[in-house]
């Protein structure tokens, strides 16, 4: 490939995780580009790795940045991740809940990263299925795990990332927890003085986690969220957040 031919298609990559609308999620074909994979596209267009193989003629898992990919017709919206973005900001601008969209996406947390893209629209029964009826005759919500609580104290703070394996990390917490063994634990740092050690906290676009940790920057209303992969602690980067203390 030619300077000239990759420099078009990085680029390409670049303004294509401008937090719009990506028009190849109702279209019949792909573009692929930087840090793709197939796994990731089938997630991404709720369809299977090996779907997509057999569509494309594909004998393995190898595929290249600017290379088109068939997918198959889909009238779902998909939205590119911006930095700053939230599944709860995201569920509010299109009409949707945080559980319809960890749904529709194949995901069980409340963690994104800013590049990716995420299917924004259901069929229209989903939408139906997103209200239960109570014991008086009227509606209610659907409740979910990963969904903002409904009861704890409210906070504001400053949110940044971290690893296990950041220079002069020790990948084990204040309270003894080894995050090197552990990497799938939603954990954070705090103050102790303003959120105990042990506290279950709920934290905007990361979900339910245990302040588990401190660290020597973290003062007052400043946290510290536990990420495993380094970039993309680094795509976190620094953030005003809404967390809810549980307990």
């Amino acid at each position: 490939m030619t300077k000239k031919k990759l420099m078009a298609v990085l680029l390409a990559g670049v303004f294509a995780t401008g937090g719009l609308f990506a028009s190849q999620a109702s279209a019949d074909t792909y573009t692929i580009q930087p840090e793709d994979t197939l796994y990731k596209i089938s997630k991404q267009f709720q369809t299977s790795v090996e779907e997509i193989k057999e569509l494309n003629n594909l004998n393995s898992n190898t595929i290249f940045v600017g290379d088109t990919l068939k997918i198959g017709g889909h009238d779902e919206k998909v939205y590119t991740i911006s930095p700053g973005d939230t599944l709860f900001h995201i569920a509010l601008a299109h009409d949707a809940t945080v559980d319809q969209l960890q749904k529709w996406n194949n995901i069980d947390s409340d963690l994104i990263y800013p590049g990716d893209a995420i299917t924004v629209s259901g069929p229209q029964q989903e939408y139906a299925k997103s209200e239960v009826k109570s014991a008086t005759g009227g509606t209610q919500a659907k409740t979910s795990t990963s969904s903002v609580p409904d009861t704890g104290r409210t906070m504001t703070v400053e949110a940044t990332a971290y690893t296990a394996y950041c220079e002069g990390c020790s990948g084990t917490t204040a309270n003894g927890t080894d995050l090197r063994a552990n990497p799938n634990l939603k954990v954070i740092a705090v103050d102790p003085r303003i959120i105990p050690l042990g506290t279950k906290v709920w934290v905007e676009g990361y979900g339910e986690a245990i302040a588990a940790d401190t660290g020597g920057a973290i003062k007052g209303n400043k946290i510290d969220v536990f990420i495993p992969d380094l970039d993309n602690a680094y795509e976190w980067g620094r953030r005003s957040v809404t967390i809810k203390i549980l307990d």
